[in-house]
């Protein structure tokens, strides 16, 4: 047996089936990931689900050096709240990938100094798979899919990236001017 009659027999599926195990799993990941996020900020804007509230919220950001921190708090909450559950329902998928992005950037960035593990693995993550669902797109199990509006592909996820990291590096600078 050779090489290629192995992978003949380990690959025998269609090009439909693979599309659509794609499509599920893309899914799977943007609802998963999507909501967590979202549930992120409604901590930070609401104290649901353990959550401080947008008060307590506020004042971390103060602690943290992002002033006024009212401001930066509550875009925080705001950008993950409203970021995920774009991402979850798959809907303006390369603005959602964008927000989340930014958002990320800024969480590495804010847990930067204490190393990987416990400081800023979390945000890196964010960023991973937000940048990954900026460039492969949403899937046809999405709210954008078939819509006159949906944009995918390279294009897009370089301007989805480019737009978060803008982003990204206005806040910190703000953060450093205010």
């Amino acid at each position: 047996m050779t090489a290629a009659t192995t992978l003949d027999r380990a690959d025998n599926t269609t090009i439909p089936d693979r599309t659509t195990s794609t499509d599920i799993g893309l899914l799977i990941l943007r609802v998963t990931f999507g909501l967590l996020f979202a549930a992120h900020g409604a901590q930070k804007l609401f104290g649901w689900f353990g959550g401080d509230g947008l008060a307590a919220n506020n004042a971390g950001f103060e602690k943290m050096g992002f002033h006024p921190g009212s401001v930066f708090g509550t875009l925080a909450g705001l950008s993950e709240l409203v970021g995920g559950l774009l991402l979850a329902f798959g809907a303006f998928t390369p603005l959602a990938a964008a927000v989340v992005l930014g958002t990320a950037i800024v969480i590495v960035h804010t847990g930067f100094g204490k190393g990987l593990l416990g400081g800023y693995e979390l945000g890196l993550l964010f960023a991973v798979v937000a940048a990954a669902v900026a460039f492969t797109g949403p899937g046809r199990l999405s709210v954008d899919s078939g819509r006159p509006w949906a944009r995918t592909g390279p294009a897009w996820g370089a301007i989805s990236v480019a737009l978060a990291v803008a982003a990204a590096v206005v806040t910190l600078i703000f953060k450093a001017v205010l």
